[in-house]
């Protein structure tokens, strides 16, 4: 659906994008994350035919960005950073002038304002002016605006900035219902907006992809592979020395130990689940296990590390 080959561009001697690549398959949400100034906007701004790479190629839907802009716009829906909303209209006003504008048949128009009204939740507003609109209702109808011609991909940058709590969830949870039928890339720099709304997460830092998985599978880098906890009853040296041997452990760190049971951190090597092995190791050793678990980081964890880490390897 969304493929992207090393493109990079620079502002002047600032490097903005620095030889990303990406694919975002057919009903992904994608989450792009990083902080403010990493290159989330200039990459959005690329691909929706905004701006020009200095270098790569891109792909939506098998047309190539550079050599069929029109045909690339034709099947995205934008919603950028700064709302590109017309104050001075009406609500039903702006979504006839956007159907216009994306050429929509005029036998259409009704039946596709109605599609996003209702998915947009714009029924009790549609009479009023845009000036009166709350900056949750905006957004939506911000969204309505990037649906209204049924686009196959959603692209959106920051979508909940500057929204209140109450309104965050809103559009949370709208974009995950769009996200069931289209393909989306959400920018971000939210953490919990990322992990509350997205299949896959891209993270940026410095122009560059520092990491990029499931939120579990970046946990996995993040760490150097798997976590888990095990709580072992039995003889503590015989323990440490058949945990030893296991072939796909890779670090064990003692938690510590209360009423005869010790608990234990194994890392795994790689993305490799010990689980299976420990409980056959303590079974066949006689042992009791009373607790087996995945540790797992939060994506706050995962983000701070890996943006931690690219920035050490860059000379200051």
């Amino acid at each position: 659906m969304i493929e992207v080959k090393n493109i990079s561009k620079s502002y002047g001697t600032t490097k903005a994008v620095r030889d990303i690549s990406f694919r975002v398959e057919k009903g992904d949400v994608l989450g792009f994350l990083g902080p403010n100034g990493a290159g989330k906007s200039t990459t959005m701004r690329i691909l929706t035919c905004y701006l020009t790479a200095d270098s790569g190629t891109a792909s939506i839907s098998g047309f190539d960005i550079f050599t069929n802009p029109l045909e690339v716009r034709k099947r995205i829906g934008y919603l950028p950073e700064n709302n590109p909303l017309y104050m001075e209209m009406g609500v039903l006003e702006h979504l006839k002038f956007i159907a216009r504008m994306r050429k929509i048949p005029g036998q259409s128009v009704k039946t596709k304002i109605e599609q996003v009204m209702d998915i947009c939740g714009l029924e009790e507003i549609i009479s009023k002016d845009i000036s009166e609109l709350s900056k949750g209702f905006r957004q939506r109808l911000g969204l309505a605006h990037a649906l209204i011609h049924d686009p196959e991909v959603l692209i959106l940058d920051e979508p909940t900035i500057g929204l209140d709590p109450y309104q965050i969830i809103e559009i949370r949870n709208l974009i995950k219902s769009i996200g069931r039928e289209k393909t989306v890339i959400l920018s971000s720099h939210i953490l919990p907006e990322v992990s509350a709304t997205c299949d896959r997460v891209l993270i940026i830092n410095r122009g560059e992809i520092v990491g990029s998985g499931t939120p579990l599978e970046l946990a996995s880098i993040a760490q150097g592979g798997q976590k888990i906890i095990a709580g072992i009853r039995g003889p503590f040296e015989e323990i440490i020395s058949k945990l030893k041997k296991m072939e796909k452990l890779s670090d064990i760190k003692h938690l510590g130990e209360n009423n005869g049971i010790n608990q234990f951190e194994l890392s795994s090597k790689s993305a490799a689940d010990l689980s299976e092995e420990v409980f056959f190791l303590v079974a066949g050793s006689g042992w009791s296990l009373t607790e087996l678990f995945r540790k797992t980081i939060n994506l706050e964890e995962v983000f701070l590390d890996l943006t931690t880490k690219e920035a050490r390897g860059k000379p200051g």
